[in-house]
């Protein structure tokens, strides 16, 4: 029988035999009898939040936690704002979408004022996985194409088809048919223009897919590549991949669940930094700040071919409900100006976090825009070579120390950070002061 490949979440999973005396490990034994072994828990020490506020955790006995990982509240736990829009909209109605309604046009409109007017029409999902999935059927209806092109460690959702087209759920799940995988550019490791290494290694897919007689649809990507270890510069170093697929008949798929609605401080959108106009932008919880609403957004030149043929229906999809989420959402990122804070706070971060790599070897790269930083562990700086188990070791160190974050990667050896965005220039010196006390044990 064939080993399955470990995964992403494997990396910084509770595995013990819970102590069934304590309430918490009764818990966890019940968890694992009621909802199956497919369900992972966070850390060595599992961790108990019952109640949230801006970027920290409050657990079941009270104590504090700091949140750098928790992405899809991204304008804080339980932002009031957003609760009071939820609890006000719940209270009054929360129906489908074959109603006529003004606050999902007006939301659409406002949605898609932030993107190149090229971009004019949304549909409504419930989640990134039902995004992505679209998103890959639109651009397979209007290349004519099957052809899809991902990066090796690429994580898009959990539907049949977006399973496919995530190599990070690791290889339990099957990569689907007419799926090509390419290497991240990974930035740190090579010396050559990432932009060209991206794209030819894009022209080498193209040039299998067409030698097995199957036309390209689409080249989807994170647009700061989170699950391959977080790459977001130089700006502009996708495009020219994206001019390649284009050449070849397929489209170009921005999935933005992570690095969109302001997260990378110096665009909006992640595509934006690299001077793109995606024909498809796919968004996920974060833009409900948890609330289950996601989107496709795209050209009416590619989104109209499918919908023409398709009356899409979505029972939950942009409901009441999720729009008054998504659209306080869109509010608070504005009125707080939450977008230039996470450039402001994410500039400072990494520098605090580029002067402690003077004191730790194991710290080999310090990368990321925004509120988005990826901290690369190694065993050895000059030769750059992955260290997973200390990326574990350094992660439960500092959920000991009551700090919370995970890894990403190939190797797990990345540690991903993406606060939510309220995250203060305080919060990146605990983070700090924690790390360096932990790197001093672990390493």
């Amino acid at each position: 029988m064939t080993a399955v490949r470990s995964t992403i979440l494997d990396a910084n999973a509770y595995e013990a035999d819970p102590d069934e005396t304590t309430e918490a490990g009764s818990l966890i034994a019940r968890r694992r009898r009621l909802l199956g072994p497919a369900y992972r828990l966070f850390y060595e020490d599992p961790v108990r939040p019952v109640r949230g506020s801006g970027a920290h955790l409050y657990d079941v006995e009270g104590v504090e936690y700091l949140d750098v990982y928790n992405n899809v509240a991204s304008v804080g736990h339980a932002h009031p704002r957003v609760a009071e829009a939820i609890a006000q909209q719940a209270a009054r109605l929360s129906t489908h979408t074959r109603y006529l309604s003004r606050p999902i046009v007006d939301y659409a409109e406002d949605l898609l004022g932030t993107m190149p007017a090229a971009i004019a029409r949304l549909m409504l999902t419930c989640s990134g996985s039902e995004a992505n999935d679209l998103a890959v059927r639109m651009a397979r209806a209007a290349t004519g194409g099957t052809g899809v092109i991902i990066t090796e460690e690429a994580y898009h959702g959990n539907t049949d088809l977006v399973s496919g087209l995530s190599p990070a759920l690791g290889s339990g799940s099957q990569i689907g048919p007419a799926v090509w995988t390419v290497p991240a550019p990974d930035t740190y490791r090579a010396d050559e223009d990432p932009g060209a290494t991206f794209a030819a290694a894009v022209r080498v897919a193209l040039s299998e897919m067409s030698a097995a007689d199957i036309r390209p649809a689409a080249l989807l990507v994170d647009t700061i590549f989170s699950s391959d270890g977080v790459y977001s510069d130089p700006p502009g170093f996708l495009a020219p991949a994206v001019d390649a697929v284009r050449a070849a008949g397929g489209v170009f798929i921005a999935d933005e669940v992570q690095p969109g609605f302001g997260r990378t401080g110096s665009a909006f959108w992640g595509f934006a930094r690299h001077g793109l106009t995606p024909d498809l932008v796919t968004m996920g919880k974060p833009m409900g700040n948890g609330y289950p609403v996601a989107a496709v957004a795209g050209t009416a030149e590619v989104l109209d071919v499918f919908a023409r043929e398709v009356p899409y229906f979505n029972t939950f999809g942009g409901n009441d409900v999720a729009i008054a989420a998504a659209q306080a959402v869109l509010d608070v990122i504005r009125d707080e100006g939450l977008q230039q804070h996470a450039a402001d706070v994410g500039a400072y971060f990494r520098s605090q976090l580029r002067t402690l790599a003077t004191r730790h070897e194991a710290i080999g790269d310090v990368r990321g825009d925004g509120a988005f930083t990826g901290l690369e562990l190694v065993a050895d700086r000059a030769r750059k070579r992955p260290d997973g188990p200390l990326a574990t070791r350094t992660v439960n160190g500092l959920r000991a120390r009551r700090v919370l974050t995970s890894v990403c990667g190939p190797q797990g050896n990345v540690l991903k950070l993406r606060p939510p965005l309220p995250f203060t220039r305080a919060d990146a010196d605990r983070f700090v002061t924690e790390l360096d006390a932990v790197l001093a044990r672990v390493s």
